[in-house]
């Protein structure tokens, strides 16, 4: 395996951090802004929703340029937008910045994503992709309590001047350890977007979205779940989000294994009827601390467990595609994300955080339903009725 795909992972995991490393610090941004929870949740949701649409977007505006120098440009921007949310005075310069991020980042990621498959032989391209998307999914469960512990240390803005540090590093790693990269030929949005005429492909990529919207629902914030059911503090928060963060990273391999034991259908389902126990079981959970652990451990497991199952299933389902649905169920997973911290806050303005479970839960149960609805064969007419 090439060096150099490691170094993509690293840069994937930086990047990938910027997106939830705020959730666990919500409390304190609002505070220093003087704005509600619910709408320093909005931070989340605008970073994760032009996340999934800039991504493809840009890519396809960006074809025609050498890949080695459009990832420095993208890491130049990217600590630009992590520059505005350092020094930001305002709530409006802070969600200035998580737009410049966002556009950045989306597009950083894909050129990881890209890169990694053409500097390594043909037999080691799915293990370089697997590494890639290692460093996102680790960046995304991992960031939070990374922000958590910086940010009840040294105040919510820390978190930012250590992705600004990583981030010069990435650009002075780019510049002299990756060679030159030829860009290829990108898939239109249009062709990519037609896909979804399968029924069997919607309802999977549909699936992706709900169960990472009931996911993000209480996962964003579950910093005041915490101190509102349980009174946890400083230290004791920031130790509940790394046992999720080494629970959920686990869980990614745990999943894979399950598919290629069991097949793709069955540990889907399975995993989303348990996540979605879980979730629904965590309010009942907090009389007693080790009972609440063992659950979020469970939680945070599934939460990623059906990431490589979901990748196969829609592999299996149109493998002259399977670029194109790895692309599209980056969206899905990124567009749940934003929708989850939407309703999340949602629920918490009008009612109270102790209810985001139940909120999420049902949005995994509705993902249970469009999984069923994806894996349902139409049984073929008998011969009688095809002849009438």
């Amino acid at each position: 395996m090439d060096k150099r795909v490691y170094f993509l992972m690293i840069v994937s995991f930086i990047v990938g951090m910027v997106e939830l490393i705020i959730g666990g610090i919500l409390d304190l941004i609002a505070d220093d802004l003087q704005i509600s929870l619910g709408k320093a949740g909005l931070l989340i949701t605008i970073f994760s929703l032009i996340f999934a649409i800039a991504g493809p977007v840009l890519l396809i505006a960006t074809a025609g340029v050498e890949r080695k120098r459009l990832t420095i440009v993208s890491l130049f921007v990217f600590l630009l937008g992590n520059i505005v949310t350092l020094f930001s005075s305002t709530y409006m310069i802070v969600f200035l910045g998580r737009i410049i991020s966002a556009m950045s980042g989306a597009l950083l990621i894909i050129l990881c994503l890209v890169m990694a498959p053409t500097i390594v032989d043909p037999k080691y391209r799915g293990r370089a992709i697997g590494l890639v998307s290692m460093g996102v999914s680790g960046s995304l469960v991992l960031g939070v309590p990374l922000g958590l512990m910086l940010g009840n240390a040294f105040g919510w803005r820390a978190p930012f001047v250590m992705i600004s540090l990583l981030t010069v590093l990435s650009i002075v790693g780019v510049f002299f350890f990756m060679e030159r990269v030829e860009p290829k030929p990108s898939i239109p949005i249009g062709k990519q977007l037609a896909t979804l005429k399968s029924r069997k492909i919607l309802f999977a990529q549909s699936t992706t979205f709900l169960f990472l919207a009931g996911h993000t629902v209480l996962y964003a914030y579950l910093t005041p779940f915490l101190k509102t059911t349980m009174g946890m503090e400083g230290t004791a928060i920031s130790v509940a989000y790394l046992v999720f963060g080494v629970a959920a990273v686990s869980g990614g391999g745990f999943g894979g294994t399950l598919a290629d034991i069991f097949g793709t259908k069955r540990t889907i389902l399975v995993v989303t009827v348990i996540f979605g126990c879980a979730i629904f079981a965590i309010p009942y959970t907090t009389f007693a601390m080790p009972v609440f652990l063992v659950v979020m451990i469970v939680w945070g497991m599934m939460s990623w467990a059906v990431s490589p199952a979901m990748q196969s299933y829609l592999i299996e389902s149109s493998p002259e595609t399977s670029d194109i649905q790895q692309s599209l169920n980056n969206s899905a997973l990124h567009l749940g994300i934003a929708f989850g911290s939407v309703v999340g806050g949602v629920v918490i303005e009008h009612t109270s955080v102790t209810h985001n479970a139940t909120v999420g839960g049902l949005l995994v149960v509705l993902a249970l339903g469009t999984a069923l609805l994806s894996m349902h064969e139409k049984k073929p007419l008998p011969k009688k009725q095809e002849q009438l």
